[in-house]
């Protein structure tokens, strides 16, 4: 009876020395570093702007830093929350489709994201021994995690563009006519994310890990590059910023409405840019896209006891 006890004992304490590992270690503290891209109106393949990856600008791609905290609620699900800071930008000079071309619209911007995502993991962790010692043989500690995840998240951005050798945001001057026609309100640089994508974390012991993930974010502004309906009148747009009391930002922003090339032939008399003409597609919101490698530390939970004296 009690060799039986004993047996029961022995084959129940890894049990329970997981499920106490798993309850002390559910929390993880992380720095992310990596890279950022859009998917915006600008630059692209050599041919009409599709929607999706082959319009993707590969050379642009800009760094990325975030710090985040992870909770593990079970173990096949947790929660992630992330501060990320990323570097987008675009450019019309690295197509060859005329139209795209001819338009010659630049743009960077900063981004600035605060989101939480959900986790759903694929494997689990293999905890192994509780101590090292090196006498026994078993089996190792193993923490290799397949997961997806979707979230949601804000984030910030103010697009920009060079002029005479200096950068000015775009928003403020209305290069589509925003808050100079009645109709058109200029555009917040705050929006709304929805993280979207897979994740890998391979552990280098009990509280160190590393991790890899890849994410896009569909957003709800067309506006991250500055471009998304049609041409507005460059003089009124000029007028609106200050005209030529407003000095050289007037002068930019004249610019900015329309920097086009002039490689196109006018047609019957219109101009490809002309008022009205197409600048960008507001059928299809932008989306950015992160690639972060992070390295991960599990935050042990303190016990609370009570004296024995």
């Amino acid at each position: 009876m009690h060799k039986r006890f004993l047996l029961l004992l022995l084959l129940f304490i890894p049990l329970l020395a997981d499920a106490q590992r798993r309850g002390r270690y559910r929390w993880e503290v992380g720095l992310d570093l990596g890279a950022a891209n859009i998917l915006g109106d600008l630059g692209g393949a050599n041919q009409i702007g599709t929607n999706g990856f082959k319009d993707l600008e590969v050379i642009l791609t800009r760094p990325s830093l975030g710090v985040h905290a992870r909770y593990r609620k079970a173990r096949y699900f947790g929660y992630k929350m992330n501060f990320l800071y990323g570097k987008v930008s675009g450019d019309d000079k690295l197509t060859q489709e005329r139209f795209r071309n001819n338009r010659n619209i630049h743009f960077k911007s900063n981004i600035f994201e605060l989101s939480t995502q959900l986790e759903f993991y694929f494997t689990k962790e293999r905890p192994g021994h509780l101590y090292k010692y090196k006498s026994i043989k078993g089996w190792k500690h193993i923490d290799m995690q397949v997961y997806l995840f979707i979230g949601a998240g804000a984030f910030w951005y103010n697009p920009k563009a060079q002029f005479q050798g200096q950068w000015y945001a775009l928003q403020p001057m209305g290069t589509e006519g925003q808050g100079i026609v009645g109709n058109k309100k200029r555009y917040s640089r705050v929006s709304v994310a929805i993280p979207i994508g897979i994740g890998f974390k391979y552990a280098l012991d009990r509280r160190w890990s590393i991790g890899l993930e890849y994410g896009i974010r569909k957003t709800f502004t067309d506006y991250i590059d500055d471009v998304s309906t049609t041409y507005y009148d460059r003089d009124e747009i000029f007028n609106a910023n200050g005209g030529t009391a407003g000095g050289t930002a007037a002068y930019a922003a004249y610019y900015f409405a329309d920097p086009s090339l002039g490689l196109i032939p006018t047609v019957d008399g219109v101009s490809p840019t002309g008022v009205g003409m197409q600048r960008g597609d507001s059928s299809d919101n932008d989306a950015y896209m992160l690639v972060e490698l992070s390295i991960n530390y599990k935050i042990a939970r303190i016990r609370k006891t009570k004296s024995k004296f």
